[in-house]
């Protein structure tokens, strides 16, 4: 059953093509890579399914509903949550707080006088914690933890807001290599969990090999080349294109 569809989607820049007529369809469970050259169009398509982006033509549906006109916000609430190439924490607030901010919005729950939000979901946010490894940072200001940490701390909101499918952008970009299988092997294993969809953009090619179950190719904006890992490791176009040869 598909999650995702992608039916034509494009959007330019001035002259530039940045995401050129790309289809996509995603089947719930999948943990599909996305992998391309700099420049290539993987994190504007990220924000064209994600509404950051208005797309020029195109659309996006949602377990068979058109979700292209809807804001991010909307997208979110309906189960198609990401994370961004950059970190996007609460710097300012606790990891704990930060966590408590995606399920407090998850849930549409607001403070009242027998329920403040300091003790809203206090249990379901130590597990998320104790499940990305950083339960012992739980009262750590989000801005002193270390890089690998905010990473973690950012799976956990995403996670925290209940989706059906998730998109990661880079999620071990800035990690030491050890560190980086590490966090790809504990977003796979959660995802697999919790029945997730994963649509993930990576450059280190040695985490899209060991996670991805099928991987795409994008160059210059376009589907170049799909497939499990194996087809597309021996793909002559990936090779030329991507790796080089």
């Amino acid at each position: 059953m598909a999650i995702l569809e992608i039916e034509g989607l494009s959007r330019a820049f001035g002259g530039l093509l940045a995401v050129d007529q790309f289809d996509l369809i995603l089947e719930k469970g999948e943990i599909v890579a996305i992998i391309g050259p700099n420049g290539s169009g993987k994190t504007t398509l990220f924000n064209l399914i994600t509404k950051r982006l208005r797309p020029n033509s195109g659309k996006v549906l949602f377990k068979g509903e058109n979700i292209t006109s809807l804001s991010p916000s909307q997208i979110c609430r309906k189960g198609l949550c990401r994370s961004f190439q950059r970190t996007n924490i609460f710097a300012g607030l606790t990891a704990f707080q930060n966590v408590q901010m995606a399920f407090v919005s998850a849930q549409k729950k607001t403070s009242t006088l027998f329920s403040p939000v300091k003790e809203m979901f206090s249990e379901e946010i130590l597990k998320m914690l104790d499940s990305l490894g950083i339960a012992d940072q739980a009262g750590v200001m989000a801005c002193n933890l270390s890089h690998g940490d905010q990473r973690r701390l950012e799976v956990a909101i995403a996670l925290a807001l209940e989706p059906e499918l998730l998109l990661l952008d880079e999620p071990t970009s800035g990690m030491a290599p050890k560190e980086r299988f590490s966090m790809i092997d504990l977003i796979k294993n959660l995802t697999i969990k919790r029945g997730l969809t994963l649509l993930f953009i990576e450059h280190d090619m040695d985490i899209v090999f060991s996670a991805a179950q099928r991987i795409i190719v994008m160059h210059q904006g376009k589907l170049v080349a799909e497939g499990k890992p194996e087809e597309v490791r021996e793909n002559m176009e990936v090779r030329r294109i991507y790796l080089g040869e």
